[in-house]
C-alpha cells in the first residue's frame, strides 16, 4: 500500500517508464526524488519541472526510513543497490508500484502487439472528459490527477511485463508475433495473452476480427469491437474524410449514438470503440465521450505532422508489417491523391529477418521507398540480413543514410512517412533542416 508519509526513492528515475512513474506519483500527492546517470536525458526535464529531485548513484543516498524503487537494469553492481542490500532494507520494482497505483482506482490496462500506446493515450484523453483519470503511456509520458478515479496505463506484453498487473478492464487490440528475441513463436505469445487475461477482475475487451484474441477464454465479460454484426461494439455508417472519420455504433445491438475523431484509418476506429466499451460499460456520458474524441490531437509519434509548404511530414513509430499498413491507410485517406514517400528503419536485425517479405511489400505500395540502415540493439548488434536486401527488391528505392539525406528532397509536393521505433529521428531532424 501506498505511503504519503514515506519518501520514495527511485533508482534510475531517469528510465522512460520510471521517469513516468515518479511524475504520476508526485502528482498525486507522495514525496519523490531519485539517482541516475549524470549525463542528461530527455526525461529530465519534466522532473527537474515537477521539482523533483534527482542526485548522482552513490551509497549515500539510501536511508532506512525510505521506500525504494529499483528500475530493472540496476544490479548489486550499483552502489545504492549494495548498500540496500547490505543494511537489509527491501526494494520493490518498478511493475510493483504501478500495480499499487492500479489497486487504488478503477483500472483499465490496454495490450496489443499494436496500437496500445494510441489507445492508451486516447483513453486516458477521453475519459478525464469525463472524471479525473490519472495515466501511464510506455513511451516516457505519465499524469496523476489528484483524487483520479480512472487509471488507465500501457501493458506491454514484452518480457510478459503486464503480467505484474491485475486490472479492472483489460483492453486487447491483436496478438501477434512481434518480439522474436523474447518469446519463442506465437503460441508463447497467446499463452502470455491467456495469463494476462485470466488477471483482469471485471471485463475484457477485444477487437472482434483477431483469431487468436477470439480463443482467449475468460471467467468475466469478453467483448467484441469491430465492424461486424455480431460484435457487442459495431461502428457502422462509416464516413471517411480528409479531416477525420465519423461513424455510428451499435452497444450489444442497440445504437447508442454517432461519434467524430480527427484521426484516420480503419485502426483508429477500432481503438476508438474499444474506449467506446470500456466507457459504456461503466456508463459513462456518452456527450461528454463525444467532447473528448474531438478534443484529441494524438499520441506522441502517431502519425504526427508537420508542414513544409510543398512537402509534409509524418512521424510514426510503426516497425511491424501490421503497424505499417495501418500508417499506410491513414495517409491514403488524409492525402489522397498526393505522392507517398516511405522512410523506413528497420528495427533490429531478428525482426528485419523475419518479416523481411513483408516490409518488402508495403513499401511497394507506397509511391517511392526509402530505407535506412538496420537499428540494432544492445542484444542485436549485427545480423545476417542488411537494409539493401530490402531495396534490391522494391524497384526505385535505395537505402538512405545522413550521408545521402539531400536525394529526398527531389521529391517535390509530396508526403513524406517516417517510419520506425529506433533512432529514425535524425534522420528526420536533417531532412527538415535541409527543407527549412
Amino acid at each position: 500500500m501506498l505511503d504519503k508519509t514515506k519518501q520514495y526513492w527511485f533508482i534510475g528515475i531517469k528510465g522512460t517508464g520510471m521517469a513516468s512513474l515518479a511524475l504520476i506519483m508526485s502528482d498525486l500527492g507522495y514525496q519523490v526524488s531519485g539517482s541516475d546517470i549524470e549525463k542528461q536525458t530527455f526525461t529530465q526535464t519534466p522532473l527537474e519541472k515537477k521539482g523533483i529531485k534527482i542526485a548522482p548513484f552513490s551509497a549515500e543516498n539510501i536511508h532506512k526510513d525510505q521506500v525504494i524503487i529499483k528500475g530493472n537494469a540496476f544490479k548489486s553492481e550499483n552502489p545504492e543497490v549494495a548498500a540496500a542490500l547490505k543494511m537489509g532494507i527491501p526494494m520493490q520494482s518498478y511493475p510493483d508500484t504501478v500495480e499499487q497505483i492500479i489497486e487504488q482506482h478503477t483500472s483499465i490496462g490496454v495490450s496489443g502487439a499494436h496500437g496500445k500506446t494510441s489507445t492508451t493515450a486516447l483513453m486516458s484523453h477521453v475519459l478525464g472528459e469525463v472524471a479525473p483519470t490519472s495515466y501511464l503511456i510506455g513511451d516516457g509520458e505519465g499524469k496523476g490527477v489528484a483524487d483520479s478515479k480512472f487509471f488507465v496505463y500501457e501493458a506491454d506484453e514484452y518480457r510478459r511485463h503486464f503480467l505484474a498487473y491485475h486490472p479492472d478492464y483489460q483492453v486487447m487490440t491483436n496478438i501477434d508475433f512481434d518480439h522474436p528475441d523474447y518469446f519463442k513463436d506465437i503460441n508463447d505469445t497467446q499463452r502470455a495473452f491467456q495469463s494476462a487475461a485470466d488477471q483482469t477482475k471485471k471485463a475484457l475487451f477485444v477487437w472482434g476480427d483477431d483469431p487468436r484474441l477470439a480463443k482467449l477464454t475468460t471467467s468475466i465479460p469478453k467483448y467484441t469491437y469491430g465492424f461486424k454484426d455480431s460484435d457487442d461494439f459495431q461502428a457502422y455508417q462509416v464516413v471517411k474524410e480528409t479531416t477525420g472519420t465519423t461513424f455510428s455504433v451499435k452497444a450489444h445491438g442497440k445504437g447508442i449514438g454517432t461519434f467524430s475523431t480527427h484521426l484516420f484509418g480503419d485502426h483508429n476506429i477500432m481503438n476508438t470503440l474499444a474506449v467506446i466499451g470500456v466507457a459504456h460499460t461503466e456508463g459513462l456520458p456518452m456527450a461528454a465521450l463525444k467532447k473528448g474524441l474531438l478534443t484529441y490531437k494524438g499520441a506522441k509519434r502517431r502519425f504526427s505532422e508537420k508542414d513544409f509548404g510543398q512537402r509534409i511530414v509524418i512521424d510514426d513509430y510503426a516497425h511491424h508489417p501490421t503497424e505499417m499498413k495501418a500508417t499506410l491507410q491513414a495517409a491514403r485517406q488524409k492525402f489522397p491523391g498526393r505522392t507517398l514517400i516511405a522512410i523506413f528503419q528497420p528495427h533490429t536485425y531478428s525482426r528485419t529477418k523475419k518479416f523481411a517479405s513483408q516490409f518488402v511489400e508495403i513499401l511497394k505500395d507506397f509511391d517511392r521507398a526509402y530505407v535506412t540502415p538496420i537499428f540494432g540493439s544492445a542484444r542485436e548488434a549485427s545480423g545476417d540480413i542488411s537494409s539493401s536486401d530490402l531495396t534490391k527488391q522494391i524497384p526505385g528505392s535505395e537505402v538512405i543514410s545522413l550521408e545521402n539525406i539531400q536525394d529526398l528532397v527531389q521529391n517535390q509536393d509530396a508526403v513524406f512517412v517516417f517510419m520506425g521505433a529506433g533512432d529514425i529521428s535524425k534522420y528526420e531532424t536533417a531532412f527538415e533542416k535541409l527543407l527549412k
